[in-house]
C-alpha cells in the first residue's frame, strides 16, 4: 500500500521486511461483551475512524492474541489486542509549510500532485521539514484529516525522493480507505518511464522475483528469484526508443515494492541510468572514448539523480466510482537527457 522511498541507514535497520511495530495495545476488560473489534477500537481510540480501522484490518495490521483478524472479529474477554505497522513510532512534529505544489487536479476528496524530484514524501529522519507531507499539511490545513498532525496524512503511496511524478492523496477518511483498498488489491494502473543502461534483448517483458532487503548492503534492494524470502513483485516493461548504449523504456507496475523499478531492472542487468545506489551511475555501455565519457558526464550534471518518472496514474473514483486518469509530462532535466541522448544515436555519436 505505501511503496517506495529513500533510506537513511538509521531507517533501514528499524524496517526489516518481517519486523512488525506495535503502535498502540489494549487488554479487552474481564467483563468485556462480544463487540466487533472494528467498532471496539474506534469506541477507545482518538482521532480514529472506522474506515481507518477496517482498513488496517484488510492489510493484516491488526492482531489479537498475535494473530491477525479482520475487522468483523468479535472481540472477547481478556483478548489482547495490537496494532502493528512496519515501521518504529515516530514522534515528529508535522510543521505546516508553504511550498508551492504542482496539482495536476483536485476536488473535495482527492488532490493529484506531481512530485519534482528530490522532495521527500514524508518526515523522516534526516527529512523532518520540506517534504511533501509538509506542504499538504500547509494547503489542506481547513480539513480534519490534516489536522492532527500524522506523519502520513492522506498518503496511500509514495514514491522515491529522486524520482519524480505523480502521486494521489486521500482528503478524507472514506477516500482514504477507498483507494488504499485498491492499492491493497493491486487493481491501480501506474506507469512509469524510466532510461536505462543496455540495449534490450526484446521489445517488452515482464520481470517476476521477489524483493527484500539486501543482506550485503542494507541501503538497498535485491531480488530473490526463489524461496520465500522478500515479497512477490511483477514489473511489465516495454520499449519505447533504442538509443544505443541507453533505452527509454515504460514500466507498468502489479505490485509496489521499495525501489521495484530499480531492483528489477538492476537485476535484468539495465540499472537505471544514473541511479547511485544500484550502479548507474557508472559507464556501463559504450565506447571508451574521450569524447563519449564526457557527454555522460555531461548527462549525469544535467540530471543529478536517477532517470525514473511517475507519469500516469489510473483508479476508480472514490465517490463517483468512475475509472480516473492522470498524466503528467516528463520533467526538464529527463526530457534534456533524453534529447541528448537521442541526438548522440542519431549523429553516430556526434554530441557535444
Amino acid at each position: 500500500m505505501i511503496e517506495d522511498d529513500d533510506y537513511t541507514e538509521e531507517e533501514v535497520a528499524s524496517e526489516e521486511e518481517d519486523e512488525l511495530y506495535e503502535h498502540y495495545s489494549v487488554i479487552a476488560d474481564k467483563g468485556q461483551a462480544l463487540l466487533r473489534i472494528d467498532k471496539f477500537l474506534t469506541n477507545r481510540m482518538e482521532n480514529t475512524s472506522r474506515n481507518r480501522i477496517q482498513t488496517a484490518a484488510d492489510a493484516g495490521n491488526i492482531l489479537v492474541n498475535g494473530v491477525p483478524v479482520k475487522s468483523n472479529y468479535k472481540v472477547k474477554p481478556l483478548d489482547k489486542i495490537s496494532i502493528v505497522l512496519p515501521y518504529p513510532v515516530r514522534k515528529v512534529e508535522i510543521l505546516p509549510e508553504d511550498i508551492p505544489l504542482d496539482i495536476v487536479y483536485e476536488d473535495d476528496d482527492i488532490i493529484i500532485v506531481n512530485k519534482k524530484a528530490g522532495m521527500v514524501v514524508h518526515p523522516g529522519h534526516g527529512n523532518y521539514t520540506g517534504t511533501l507531507v509538509n506542504a499538504l499539511t500547509w494547503h489542506l490545513k481547513d480539513l480534519p484529516l490534516f489536522q492532527n498532525g500524522d506523519m502520513r496524512a492522506g498518503l496511500v503511496h509514495r514514491i522515491d525522493k529522486n524520482t519524480s511524478g505523480i502521486l494521489v492523496i486521500a482528503k478524507n477518511e472514506r477516500a482514504h480507505a477507498e483507494l488504499a483498498k485498491q492499492f491493497y488489491d493491486h487493481t491501480i494502473d501506474r506507469t512509469y518511464v524510466a532510461l536505462v543502461w543496455g540495449n534490450m534483448p526484446e521489445d517488452e517483458g515482464t520481470i517476476t522475483g521477489h524483493i527484500a532487503r539486501s543482506t550485503k548492503d542494507r541501503l538497498k534492494m535485491a531480488v530473490y528469484p526463489e524461496g520465500n524470502i522478500g515479497k512477490h513483485a511483477v514489473t511489465h516493461y516495454k520499449v519505447l526508443k533504442r538509443l544505443g548504449y541507453v533505452n527509454l523504456i515504460e514500466c507498468k507496475l502489479e505490485t509496489g515494492r521499495t525501489h521495484q523499478i530499480r531492483v528489477h531492472m538492476e537485476y535484468i542487468g539495465h540499472p537505471l541510468f544514473n541511479d547511485e545506489r544500484y550502479g548507474g551511475d557508472q559507464i556501463l555501455k559504450g565506447t571508451t572514448f574521450t569524447k563519449y565519457k564526457q557527454f555522460v558526464a555531461n548527462c549525469f550534471a544535467l540530471m543529478p539523480r536517477h532517470a525514473l518518472h511517475a507519469k500516469s496514474l489510473g483508479f476508480v473514483h472514490p465517490r463517483t466510482k468512475e475509472r480516473v486518469f492522470f498524466d503528467s509530462e516528463l520533467p526538464e532535466d529527463m526530457a534534456i537527457v533524453i534529447e541528448k541522448w537521442e541526438r548522440y544515436a542519431a549523429g553516430s555519436g556526434q554530441e557535444d
